[in-house]
C-alpha cells in the first residue's frame, strides 16, 4: 500500500513496466498520459527513465535530445534515471559520444542523471523524491502540459481585436464580413462602415492604422 498522501503520477506508458509494479508497494500511483517524462513527483521534478540499451539507441536515433528539452521546457528540476550496468562497454556507440550527450544533457539543459541499478532500484529512487518532495519540502505533485497552439481562427481573432476601437464582437462581425485578415486590411473606409457598430470615426481609425507607415520615433 502507498505511505501516507505521498503520490507519484506514472505515464500511462509505463504501466507495463515492473517499475510500477515496485511503485504501488511503495506509494500512491496515479496513471495519466504525460506531455514529457515518465514520472512526475511534485510541480518542478519531472523524471524520464531510460534502460542503458534504450538510452543508447535514443543517441542514435536523436529522440534523447528532444525529450530531454521537452522534459526541461515544462519542468524546473529535470532528472534522467540512466538504469542498468555497462553503459561504456555496449559496442553501439562510441564512449566519447555517450560523454559528449551525457554533458550536453547537465551543463546545457540542467538535467540530473542518476544511475540505477534495475527497475527496483529506480522505484525506491523515485519514491524516495517524491517522499522528499511531498513530506519534507511540502510541495504539491501536479504534471505540466505543452503551452497549446492557437487555433488559426483565435489568431485571426487576435490579431483584427488589436484594431482601435475593435472588441471581440466587432472582430467576429468584420472577419465574417471580409472572410479573412488580408480582407480587412484591403478594405476601404467606406467598406468597413458596411459592418454593423463601425461608424465614421472608427473606419478612418482603423484604416490610418493599416495604411500608416511605419514611424516608430513617432510614438513617443
Amino acid at each position: 500500500m502507498g505511505e501516507g498522501k505521498v503520490t507519484v503520477i506514472v505515464d500511462r506508458r509505463e504501466s507495463g513496466s515492473n517499475v510500477l509494479r515496485w511503485l504501488r508497494e511503495l506509494v500512491n500511483v496515479e496513471m495519466r498520459s504525460l506531455d514529457a517524462g515518465d514520472y512526475v513527483v511534485s510541480a518542478r521534478i519531472g523524471i524520464e527513465r531510460k534502460s542503458v540499451d534504450d538510452f543508447l539507441q535514443s543517441i542514435v536515433d536523436r529522440r534523447l535530445i528532444r525529450q530531454m528539452r521537452e522534459l526541461s521546457e515544462l519542468y524546473e528540476r529535470p532528472v534522467l534515471i540512466l538504469e542498468g550496468r555497462d553503459l561504456f562497454s555496449r559496442r553501439l556507440i562510441h564512449p566519447n559520444a555517450i560523454r559528449g550527450a551525457l554533458a550536453s544533457l547537465i551543463a546545457d539543459m540542467g538535467v540530473s542523471v542518476v544511475s540505477t541499478e534495475d527497475e527496483e532500484d529506480s522505484a525506491r529512487l523515485i519514491a524516495a523524491l517524491a517522499r522528499r518532495e511531498q513530506v519534507e519540502e511540502r510541495r504539491e505533485v501536479a504534471f505540466r502540459a505543452k503551452p497549446r497552439r492557437p487555433e488559426v481562427h483565435e489568431l485571426q481573432r487576435f490579431v483584427v481585436e488589436g484594431l482601435p476601437g475593435v472588441s471581440c464582437v466587432l472582430a467576429g462581425r468584420l472577419l465574417k464580413r471580409f472572410g479573412t485578415v488580408e480582407g480587412i486590411v484591403l478594405a476601404s473606409e467606406k467598406e468597413l462602415m458596411e459592418v454593423p457598430g463601425i461608424g465614421r470615426k472608427k473606419a478612418r481609425a482603423i484604416r490610418e492604422v493599416l495604411s500608416s507607415p511605419y514611424a516608430p520615433e513617432q510614438d513617443g
